[in-house]
């Protein structure tokens, strides 16, 4: 979403010996004595380790920054607060993670180190994201904080190949809560407005509420400049080029209410919901310029459509004794989401297509703490899922069916996951303290339509191990390790055997072309395995400061990647060029990552004084990939940057009538070349992202925000090239995102 904004603020089955073998040896082992940080609930306060830790109660008046919380983690981690939430003043969690060192954002789905969504873990509040989760349709002020993790963990999900992203939803307040922001934005046509409110309240004894909810809008334009060379309607080489206006707006509400009781001084439960609504809209009208031959060309077009989220959450803890704690989770999730899209030639109504789709989930899990003595924190736990995709299309041609044989008929895809996993975080001496870990998961797919089922069993085993080494006795200087295993499961729409056929070519009865396919699932996916190496080393300043400097590897197995290959269909007498998803080839990526951030009188303290109120923030990522199946040079993983970079800083100027804060951040990705099959290249032209923010503090209650998210903009140029010289280039302007966000708290 960009526009412009003014805020006025089952059955389980063992999986391996080995967790059997494993939790018998911890048992067995001799007791040692350590204090452990305390776990936590899903969006409570924060904690410092990563697992689930008993804690002794230690009272301290110091309250713990976000760097604090990096440095005392067991294993590498980010953690973004309320500072980074509220600094640019975004209306939605998409644009917080784009600035984030080492995250971008591409089609509103957050990816690590360069590689695609998939490879990277979502949770929210510690479990996985519905699929199509609207992360620009999330209020950052219903989040409490973001944690970044590079390396998984056993007690979540090992499906982060390149790291995790848990959004934490806010928490019920300890006093009372009521916080009121309105929203005016632009970014074409005409302003939209907005509003979010916060109400939260310690209600009854032990028994705490928080009710925050938003409503949106979002308007803007795409315009987009189209040139291609592909076969025409006679079969001759065609040259066109179509200029393409596509406005867009649609309205949400979201809302996170949250419950916290303390039912004594050793139990509390808690129970979070989510709920999202949304209708979106959009229209597109094309100019065409026909250069040579007869080309064929796209329609003009419009959609219609909506989605719904719906999850509920609830944590028990119990203390049942000062060396042993026990946590349950139970969850459930539905997320559906309608479309209806029709196309029009000469004026007239050419093609429909109407449909829906519906996700379901229920997961349950578990884990029980024992302290081991003084240096060890056991803990043993299980995750339990269930997940379902059911959908249904039908696209007519003219009133009549497209594929009479698919269209209306109800596809669906199930996966159901069993996982045991056991840890131990061990404080090995005053500077070394490792984390071992053990995760054995089942993993059973189904994909099923027109009465034809596939069914797949996967078993993953992921060793890990994370260990740190403090330089000084301060922990200062760290040293971090990490050893892991992780995967990545086909997402449920990838399994789905329905085909789709391109809109260019809807004729099933004639042949297609390369760079116009049809697209198909694959219920034969296997997970892609990955091992993967991480080192890095931080430093952490006296006045809160950091700098880090990391580097990883990851060794990739049946690497999933779409293919397009002319085939013998069931949709059509003649052989049609398909796109769709195989296990193709083993893959390798490494990078580099660096990350500093704090005051520039202590980053640089040659350059600036240090009573200067000046804020840096800065990040530089490299990455190599290579997928073996393909000879290079660009043999690289899909949408892999060869380097990306950030930069931002904010500057506080006190001396005004009242104080103001001054700010922004420019991130940038350069062009690059991915060859994505043997006969087909992708070129990725260069973006940059520059944003902008100037805050003034009204009062203790109030506060002003103006910013330009895009400020500045690069048009964003992409080209398909096939070994026949066939290409698509498309050329799509940037626009502005202004607003202005006024918070207040009641």
């Amino acid at each position: 979403m960009r526009h412009l904004e003014i805020v006025l603020s089952f059955r389980i089955r063992p999986l391996s010996l080995a967790c059997t073998l494993l939790a018998l040896g911890y048992a067995c082992s001799p007791a040692q004595a350590q204090d452990m940080p305390g776990g936590e609930s899903d969006a409570g306060s924060p904690r410092p380790q990563a697992g689930t830790r008993l804690d002794r109660v230690e009272l301290s008046s110091r309250v713990q920054t976000d760097t604090d919380l990096r440095r005392r983690a067991a294993v590498a981690k980010q953690v973004y607060g309320r500072e980074e939430l509220d600094r640019f003043g975004d209306s939605n969690v998409a644009d917080v993670l784009k600035r984030l060192p080492g995250v971008s954002v591409q089609g509103n789905a957050p990816r690590m180190r360069g590689l695609g969504a998939g490879y990277t873990l979502i949770l929210i509040n510690g479990d996985p994201a519905p699929p199509g989760f609207q992360f620009d349709q999330l209020d950052p002020k219903q989040v409490e904080r973001i944690e970044v993790t590079k390396g998984p963990t056993a007690d979540q999900s090992a499906q982060a190949v390149a790291g995790a992203i848990n959004i934490i939803l806010k928490d019920a307040p300890r006093v009372s809560q009521r916080d009121l922001g309105m929203r005016l934005g632009y970014n074409a046509d005409r302003p939209v407005g907005g509003l979010n409110f916060t109400w939260g309240e310690r209600v009854l004894g032990g028994v705490a509420v928080s009710v925050p909810i938003s409503v949106f809008q979002w308007r803007g334009l795409n315009e987009t400049r189209t040139e291609k060379r592909a076969p025409g309607t006679n079969g001759e080489s065609a040259l066109s080029v179509q200029e393409g206006a596509q406005p867009f707006w649609g309205r949400g509400i979201n809302s996170s209410p949250r419950l916290n009781w303390k039912i004594d001084d050793e139990q509390s439960l808690a129970v979070q919901a989510f709920a999202q609504d949304g209708r979106w809209n959009n229209r597109t009208s094309f100019s065409n310029q026909v250069l040579t031959a007869s080309p064929i060309l796209e329609d003009d077009n419009a959609g219609r459509g909506g989605f719904r989220t719906v999850r509920a959450n609830a944590n028990y803890q119990n203390r049942l004794s000062d060396s042993q704690k026990l946590e349950l989770k139970l969850g459930g999730q539905r997320a559906e989401g309608d479309f209806d899209v029709q196309t029009f030639r000469n004026g007239m109504p050419q093609r429909r297509s109407v449909g829906d789709n519906l996700d379901r989930s229920i997961t349950q899990s578990g884990k029980f703490g024992q302290l081991l003595g003084e240096s060890h924190s056991l803990t043993v736990g299980w995750d339990l899922e269930s997940r379902r995709r059911d959908e249904k299309r039908e696209v007519t041609e003219l009133g009549s069916p497209q594929l009479p044989d698919f269209d209306g008929q109800p596809f669906g895809a199930r996966v159901q996951r069993q996982a045991l996993f056991i840890q131990d975080e061990w404080e090995l001496s005053p500077q070394w303290s490792t984390y071992l870990g053990l995760r054995g998961e089942r993993i059973v797919t189904q994909s099923r339509g027109l009465a034809v089922e596939e069914r797949n069993t996967s078993e993953v085993i992921t060793p890990l191990w994370h260990l740190n080494y403090k330089l000084d006795p301060k922990g200062r200087d760290l040293i971090r390790a990490s050893l892991t295993r992780s995967y990545k499961a086909p997402e449920l729409n990838a399994l789905l055997g329905r085909p789709a056929l391109n809109g260019l070519y809807p004729d099933a009865s004639k042949p297609n072309t390369q760079i116009a396919p049809d697209r198909v699932g694959n219920p034969q996916l296997k997970p892609e395995l990955a091992t993967g190496l991480d080192l890095a080393f931080e430093k952490y300043l006296s006045a809160g400061g950091m700098v880090s400097v990391g580097f990883f590897h990851r060794e990739i197995q049946d690497l999933i990647r779409n293919q397009v290959v002319l085939r013998t269909v069931s949709w059509s007498p003649v052989q049609r060029w398909v796109s769709t998803p195989l296990n193709i080839s083993r893959a390798s990526t490494s990078g580099i990552e660096l990350e500093l951030k704090g005051r520039a009188g202590e980053l640089l303290p040659s350059v600036f004084d240090p009573k200067l109120a000046l804020n840096l923030r800065s990040s530089l990522n490299y990455y190599r990939s290579r997928v073996k199946a393909l000879e290079g040079p660009n043999n690289r993983l899909d949408g892999q940057q060869p380097w990306s970079a950030n930069f931002g800083l904010d500057y506080r100027l006190s001396a005004l009538p009242m104080p103001v804060v001054l700010g922004g951040n420019l991130g940038f990705t350069p062009g690059y070349t991915t060859r994505q099959s043997e006969t087909q290249w992708l070129e990725q032209g260069r973006v940059r992202s520059m944003d902008l923010f100037a805050q003034l503090v009204l009062s203790k209650q109030a506060s002003l925000r103006l910013m330009a998210n895009n400020f500045a903009p690069l048009d964003n140029r992409s080209r398909t090239l096939l070994a026949t010289d066939d290409y698509t280039a498309t050329e799509r302007q940037g626009r502005t995102w202004w607003g202005a966000m006024l918070e207040y708290k009641l």
